[in-house]
C-alpha cells in the first residue's frame, strides 16, 4: 500500500533539518509507502494506523532513528532494533548513520514498518511492568518509614509518575546522591506533583 499524503509540518521539520536531512528524507519515503498517516508529534515526524502511533523519525548526535512505538513486540530477525536504556519498556530504534546505509538495508526497514503496521492493526499490546515491580531504594523506605505522609502522598501519585521517581531515585550508585534526589523531590511529591511538572 502507498500513500503520497505528507503533513505541512513534516515538510517544514524537513526543510529545517541541519542533520541527517537525506537520512530523514529516505526514511520518510520508506515509512510512507507502509499505508501510515504522517503527522508530527513530540517535534518530530510520526506514522500511524488510525489513533495508534506506530513509528517515529528522530535524530541524535551520533545516529538518526526510526522508533517503534511497540518494538518489543517486533520479531526482529536481523537483531538489529536497539532498546534506549533498560527501562525503556515497550519501544524500540533502528539506528542509522548514513543514507547509503538507509538504502541497503530498504527492504529490511520496510518489513520491520510492514510488521509494526500489522501488530496494530491485530491489537497486540506490550505487557508492561506493573510500577510495584519496579525496585524501591532503600533510602526511599527509610524516609517512608520516618514520615507516614511522605509515603500516603507518593502512593497517592499516578503510576507513571511513582515508576518516574523510583527511576530517578535509583540510578545514583551512591547512597547519598539517592538520599540527595530524594529530599529534594519530597516537597512536589507531598503536592501530588511528577518529576516533569
Amino acid at each position: 500500500m502507498t500513500t503520497n499524503a505528507t503533513n505541512v509540518r513534516v515538510d517544514l521539520f524537513m526543510s529545517k533539518a541541519k542533520k541527517w536531512k537525506e537520512e530523514y528524507e529516505l526514511l520518510r519515503q520508506i515509512v510512507l509507502e507502509c499505508g501510515l498517516a504522517e503527522e508530527f508529534k513530540w517535534m518530530h515526524p510520526c506514522y500511524t494506523r488510525g489513533e495508534a502511533n506506530v513509528v517515529l523519525i528522530h535524530g541524535f548526535k551520533d545516529y538518526c532513528a526510526l522508533l517503534f512505538h511497540k518494538g518489543a513486540l517486533l520479531k526482529d530477525p536481523q537483531g538489529i532494533l536497539v532498546q534506549q536504556t533498560e527501562n525503556v519498556q515497550a519501544a524500540r530504534q533502528l539506528r542509522f548513520t548514513s543514507a547509503r546505509q538507509i538504502g541497503e538495508m530498504r527492504d529490511v526497514v520496510k518489513a520491520y514498518v510492514l510488521e509494526a503496521v500489522r501488530n496494530e492493526e491485530s491489537g497486540l499490546k506490550v505487557e508492561l511492568k506493573e510500577t510495584e515491580a519496579f525496585p524501591m531504594p532503600e533510602e526511599l523506605e527509610a524516609r517512608f518509614a520516618e514520615n507516614p505522609d511522605f509515603k500516603t502522598a507518593f502512593e497517592a501519585l499516578t503510576p507513571g509518575r511513582r515508576r518516574a521517581y523510583l527511576l530517578h531515585f535509583s540510578q545514583p550508585k551512591q547512597a547519598k546522591t539517592r538520599v540527595a534526589r530524594i529530599e529534594k523531590w519530597m516537597q512536589p511529591i507531598l503536592e501530588g506533583k511528577g518529576l516533569n511538572d
